[in-house]
């Protein structure tokens, strides 16, 4: 009980500096007023709202990574993707059943990518290890699987037209919008990509700026980013060609027509 109490203690000794960098956090706040921007209220919710959460996050880490039990990197991992998935689903609320479509795309893309790195021993399947990369692929997963699904729906109302036209000449629903799904997967993934070409150029990433902060060398934090930035192209890639698969189908009927109240609406 001791040592419990030990490492609470050292956790709010240590918030002393995150507390002197919400000086930068004030700044903002004045600004927004004296602009009178209107986002003083957002600003201060969103910085409290991050502090909570983290701080939970950070004693349900502590808990976990105590545990031996491989079910609680399961659990942990889950309650994850559920949140990317709703997450995800709602920035492509008009998708029907946008919310499922999203969390089993983003639960294949990033347990197929996860999996493969266990495999080839590229992590251990510890918790300290597989519980952060698996929030940079959900989380990144869940950005692209988001946009790709939304913007599949906004193309293919904006051409409803063409694909007629395309399913009136005896095209397939998916030859029909072949043009409209490929549009919204390079437009998905053109961040991830630009952000490998461009990574240590312009910035430096968060995995690899943490660990040098956190005294590793150079080269030691180059060699994760590298990594991580793989994992990331892929699983990203996997979720969002699989959320256009499962997608699709939702805006047809069994006709072959497009379903109008899927589109009618912005």
């Amino acid at each position: 009980m001791e040592w419990e109490w030990e490492w609470v203690l050292d956790y709010l000794t240590g918030m002393i500096k995150p507390a002197l960098a919400l000086t930068a956090v004030l700044m903002a706040v004045a600004l927004s007023y004296f602009e009178k921007l209107g986002l003083e209220t957002d600003m201060i919710y969103s910085i409290f709202r991050a502090f909570l959460q983290l701080s939970i996050i950070g004693f349900v880490l502590q808990f976990i990574f105590t545990q031996q039990n491989p079910i609680w990197i399961l659990l942990a991992y889950l309650f994850m993707v559920c949140v990317a998935g709703y997450t995800a689903g709602q920035r492509a609320k008009h998708v029907p059943n946008g919310k499922y479509i999203a969390g089993v795309s983003i639960l294949v893309g990033t347990s197929l990518t996860m999996f493969i790195l266990v495999i080839l021993t590229v992590f251990p399947f510890t918790p300290r290890y597989i519980i952060p990369v698996a929030g940079m692929m959900v989380g990144n997963s869940m950005t692209t699987t988001g946009v790709t699904m939304k913007r599949l729906r906004d193309d293919i109302r904006s051409q409803m037209n063409l694909v007629e036209t395309a399913l009136a000449l005896g095209a397939t629903p998916r030859q029909a919008i072949l043009q409209q799904v490929k549009r919204s997967l390079v437009i998905a993934l053109s961040p991830v990509v630009d952000n490998c070409k461009t990574v240590g150029l312009i910035s430096l990433p968060g995995a690899m700026t943490g660990l040098i902060m956190g005294g590793a060398s150079p080269l030691e934090a180059i060699q994760l980013q590298i990594v991580v930035m793989n994992m990331l192209v892929g699983a990203s890639t996997v979720s969002c060609i699989i959320s256009t698969y499962l997608c699709w189908p939702n805006f047809f009927t069994d006709g072959y027509q497009l379903q109008e109240n899927v589109f009618s609406s912005d």
